[in-house]
């Protein structure tokens, strides 16, 4: 998506903020949401608004799309809703991602095949479909193995990778979690040339050099850092997101030159 090449290149920035809004003052809440876009949007790749923490408020769906409209228009707004319903379901939550919230990019879960993700591939869109995420269930799917080999998060990374190539107007994405860099290591060589959105890193406890020098292209680009809590909850949300971003920079010329 050009749209997010454009505005990393401009930033020299490969963080997204996400923005998973806590509260129940509902005032209290809008006014840290506008806070917190007006001081990092400075530092931001992307904005990645969480479906969740919005749908769980009486006017969430209003207060979603008052958020992205504040956001600047040359910032990427990724929208995690992780949607993953049958090809006819799924556009109608497209035409909701895109037509009533103005996102330009989406996440979604692909358990259902390619028909879960094609109608979110509109030109000029970015689909992050999740591949291996930062979480740690007792009951894990995404590693079970495979009787043709591999595990089924490798097969999703497949399935992404095929789809970005066939459908060239749109691209396909990865979410790809922190917080096992080995795993984030073999989706990079299974996909070397796709846009990975990586959370885990800070509260979750992903490691951020481990995840760039497993997850970073061979031109220093290619991955999103995201960070929820820790700039949501910092007293200086634009200082926690500008330590990030410097972070993510220092460590990018060394795992380049590796």
């Amino acid at each position: 998506m050009q749209k997010l090449s454009t505005r990393v290149q401009a930033s020299n920035s490969l963080l997204c903020v996400g923005l998973d809004p806590t509260g129940a003052d509902e005032a209290a809440v809008e006014q840290r949401l506008q806070a917190v876009i007006a001081e990092t949007a400075p530092y931001a790749a992307a904005f990645k608004p969480n479906l969740a923490f919005f749908l769980s408020r009486e006017n969430g769906v209003a207060l979603l799309q008052q958020t992205v409209r504040s956001i600047p228009r040359d910032i990427p707004v990724i929208l995690d809703g992780k949607f993953g319903d049958i090809a006819n379901t799924a556009e109608h939550y497209a035409r909701f991602v895109y037509d009533v919230i103005g996102a330009d990019a989406v996440t979604v879960n692909p358990y259902m095949g390619d028909d879960a993700i094609r109608p979110f591939a509109r030109p000029g869109k970015l689909v992050f479909a999740l591949a291996k995420t930062s979480n740690h269930p007792f009951h894990n799917l995404q590693d079970v193995e495979l009787a043709s080999g591999g595990t089924i998060s490798a097969l999703a990374a497949r399935v992404a990778r095929a789809l970005d190539e066939e459908l060239t107007e749109s691209t396909i994405a990865l979410v790809v979690g922190a917080t096992n860099p080995a795993a984030l290591a073999q989706v990079r060589a299974a996909c070397p040339a796709q846009w990975f959105l990586v959370p885990g890193i800070g509260a979750q406890g992903g490691d951020l050099a481990a995840t760039l020098q497993a997850g970073l292209r061979a031109d220093g680009s290619g991955v999103l850092i995201n960070a929820s809590r820790s700039i949501w909850q910092a007293a200086d949300a634009g200082a926690a997101a500008r330590e990030l971003m410097e972070q993510i920079n220092q460590l990018r010329p060394a795992v380049i030159l590796n």
